[in-house]
């Protein structure tokens, strides 16, 4: 540290400020205030104000380190605004770390928020559903033979008719009304289950099932590993595997996200696979951080860097072993949305393009909106519902204006807000948003 660094340096120990300070110091004077991140930032962009803007945020968060303003009162409310999509990164000409600043400030807000009354039921939710539901598998399982339960029953469609849930939240209500419909729960494929690859094998992987697509959308889970083993992967469901911790880093849990972190290596470690593939952009993207995450851990960090190298979306891999057998046409526009997660901290652009142009008869058009943010960010729409909802419906109108029959995306977050979307604009009946690998799988003829 620089006798510079010193000099703003505040006295107390072991608080917040102290911590967001040797955290975040040292990188938030990288960023020379250029403003080449302002006009990808889609907060930015729908508030018009610096605090909304990653320069901005990074200036804040300096301000705070710094012991010039409050942390809960001045910090707390334009990093939680951010949807944390990175787009600022790419852009920015210094190379400026700003989802690792975003994840300290986040830290450093929980820890200032410990010892004051939680009374918000919006916190209280989010931090039972952090510390007791997204760690544990099973009961996330249970939630979604539940889900499919209410679905198969008709109590969706009274409830839906009735308007119940919209009097007790308006986000929840909207999340209910596009989940997709749930196959049976027997479908799931067990954990510790391994597949075989069809015809010749060429590698063994282990499939990382995720949280809210292994709850709800394990129809698409189930169709991966079918993609997976067509191309010749063996496919092993690790045991012991759980959440990958990317809700928690991104709320300033990082304890709990290191913990998780370590339960997964472990567990995919023992699998002696080639790969570790995912099919969620926001999960793939955090796996792909785990050194980072656990970079001053001594007896985890070279664990990690290895966990890293072998970590793959399920389009990389498809893409490595294919081509993919077609049995089937596709009609209709298709237009991809990037996953801000997949595409600016994993560095995945070409592949899914170049596998959805490769089904018979699809005509995919490339649009200049596909690689700014739909609002999702992970549970930012549920936490800040409206903003969530202005930035959707700007780009809703976008692909309105093209006529697009099909919007495909990689991440369970950014599917479930663009089937939103549709709805709002009243374009669901004529209008599909559906994840890659469904639209791959329909091609290939799997059901």
């Amino acid at each position: 540290m620089s006798l510079s660094q010193k000099s703003h340096q505040p006295e107390s120990n072991g608080n917040p400020v102290q911590q967001l300070f040797h955290s975040t110091y040292a990188l938030t004077n990288k960023c020379v205030q250029c403003g080449y991140c302002l006009p990808v930032c889609p907060t930015y962009d729908s508030m018009g104000k610096e605090s909304a803007s990653p320069r901005g945020r990074i200036n804040l968060v300096r301000l705070a380190s710094e012991g010039k303003i409050d942390i809960q009162e001045n910090l707390k409310n334009p990093i939680d605004l951010c949807l944390g999509c990175r787009a600022c990164e790419v852009a920015c000409p210094v190379n400026v770390p700003y989802g690792h600043i975003l994840e300290f400030a986040k830290q450093a807000i929980e820890e200032s928020q410990k010892e004051k009354e939680r009374a918000v039921f919006g916190e209280r939710m989010k931090r039972l559903s952090l510390m007791k539901l997204f760690p544990y598998p099973e009961r996330l399982r249970a939630i979604g033979n539940l889900v499919w339960l209410y679905q198969k029953s008709g109590v969706a469609k009274f409830v839906r008719k009735t308007k119940v849930i919209h009097r007790i939240s308006e986000p929840f209500a909207n999340l209910e009304n596009v989940l997709p419909s749930l196959e049976s729960p027997g479908k799931r494929y067990k954990w510790g289950t391994v597949i075989s690859a069809k015809g010749q094998k060429k590698s063994r992987v282990a499939f990382f099932a995720g949280c809210v697509m292994d709850a709800l959308m394990y129809r698409t889970n189930r169709l991966t590993i079918e993609l997976l083993t067509s191309v010749g992967c063996e496919v092993v469901m690790p045991q012991n595997q759980t959440c990958c911790g990317a809700l928690h880093a991104h709320q300033g849990l990082l304890e709990q996200a290191k913990a998780l972190a370590k339960a997964n290596i472990e567990a995919f470690e023992k699998s002696e696979a080639d790969f570790y593939v995912n099919n969620a952009g926001g999960c793939g993207a955090i796996l792909r951080e785990y050194d980072h995450l656990l970079m001053e851990d001594q007896h985890w960090k070279e664990r990690a860097a290895r966990f890293v190298n072998r970590s793959r979306d399920i389009s990389e891999i498809l893409m490595q072993y294919g081509p993919l057998s077609y049995r089937k046409e596709r009609r209709g526009v298709l237009i991809y949305q990037d996953s801000c997660h997949l595409r600016y901290v994993q560095g995945v652009y070409d592949e899914p393009r170049h596998l959805l142009r490769s089904i018979p008869g699809a005509d995919v058009v490339e649009w200049e909106d596909s690689g700014s943010c739909c609002g999702s960010g992970g549970i930012y729409n549920m936490l800040n519902y409206e903003e969530s909802i202005k930035i959707l419906d700007k780009k809703m109108e976008k692909v309105k204006a093209m006529g697009a029959t099909t919007i495909v995306t990689a991440n369970p977050g950014c599917l479930l807000q663009m089937r939103l979307g549709a709805e709002r604009l009243g374009l669901s009946n004529h209008m599909q948003a559906v994840h890659i690998v469904d639209v791959l799988a329909e091609a290939c003829g799997f059901e």
